[in-house]
């Protein structure tokens, strides 16, 4: 990591008005002026579960993100061990993967504190993976309780940050698209997508592999990130 990279702890802003992405710039740029000027803002990409990380989630959002708004980003992920105290140091993570998998006891201690602390996660099925499904909300249950993951419903500022989404398109058809969320205190800490957010259109060497994920996951992601910033 370069001199000009910032690690950040946790940013945040009062409620803001949904689809008005300069706002949402503007109250950033305000909450942290010097993380403009001096650095960026980094996304880690876990390890979990042993050596279970993404190898296919498209980091062409956080391009986006620099592009369509002021907000300063890292345009790679960096890889971070779940159970490690590095993990503190991102203000965003996300996870995926295609098979089972378990966290260990010190893994899910560090997500929950993270989680309960201000961090925020983003978490996709790969291809739309039902193993990998299954263990997720085994997981979100240990950590949370058994309704811990609520489905979001389109009328979330979630999906009115930077783009306005309206609906999410499956690549191979359907309307069963969703996202599901967890909230802590009010706050909305964990988005997932059980069909998957990778966005394998811009991933080199990496294909859906059957899955039915999400179409427009480029737009998502992007709105999902500035959401995580900013509320």
């Amino acid at each position: 990591m370069n001199d000009h990279t910032t690690k950040i702890g946790w940013l945040g802003c009062g409620p803001l008005v949904c689809g008005f992405a300069a706002i949402l710039v503007i109250l950033f740029l305000a909450a942290a002026p010097l993380l403009a000027k001096e650095g960026t803002i980094q996304c880690a990409n876990l390890i979990y579960g042993g050596t279970h990380t993404s190898r296919c989630f498209s980091d062409e959002f956080l391009s986006s993100v620099q592009k369509e708004t002021t907000i300063p980003t890292e345009r790679r992920f960096k890889s971070v061990k779940l159970g490690s105290e590095e993990l503190f140091q991102y203000p965003f993570v996300m996870m995926t993967g295609e098979a089972s998998f378990h966290f260990s006891r010190q893994e899910r201690d560090n997500l929950k504190k993270y989680l309960t602390r201000g961090g925020f996660l983003l978490a996709s099925a790969g291809c739309s993976n039902k193993e990998w499904d299954r263990a997720f909300r085994r997981e979100m249950r240990a950590l949370f309780n058994i309704k811990a993951l609520k489905k979001l419903d389109m009328t979330h500022p979630l999906f009115h940050t930077v783009h306005e989404i309206k609906a999410l398109k499956l690549t191979h058809g359907g309307e069963n698209a969703r996202l599901e969320g967890v909230e802590w205190n009010g706050k909305l800490v964990v988005v997932y997508s059980p069909q998957g957010l990778n966005d394998t259109a811009h991933s080199v060497g990496c294909c859906c592999c059957g899955g039915n994920e999400i179409g427009n996951s480029l737009e998502m992601n992007v709105n999902i990130f500035v959401y995580a910033l900013l509320y």
